[in-house]
């Protein structure tokens, strides 16, 4: 009976572990490259805005920098909830 019991309790245990451990890890490939990765700069071929992007509601410290200029990107550092934005026509 206590031996019944033990293969029981054995069975459930090992069942248990299996289900637990979701089966074998697979590797996001795209987070692998995202350190190597660079994204098409966007068309700005008639555009013009600036996004200025600052560290609190202060609006003191830039933190970065998104913009079109007609006709040129430029990008640097990175964004954040506080932001100033200007838009423009192109001659």
């Amino acid at each position: 009976m206590q031996a019944g019991r033990f293969v029981s309790g054995a069975l459930l245990a090992v069942g248990l572990m299996l289900v637990g451990c979701g089966g074998p890890v697979v590797e996001d490939a795209e987070a692998q490259d995202l350190a190597s990765r660079e994204d098409a700069a966007p068309n700005c071929n008639g555009v013009y805005y600036e996004h200025t992007y600052y560290s609190d509601a202060t609006y003191m410290n830039v933190v970065g920098f998104r913009g079109c200029d007609c006709a040129f990107w430029s990008s640097f550092g990175r964004t954040s909830a506080f932001v100033e934005s200007y838009y423009g026509t192109c001659r």
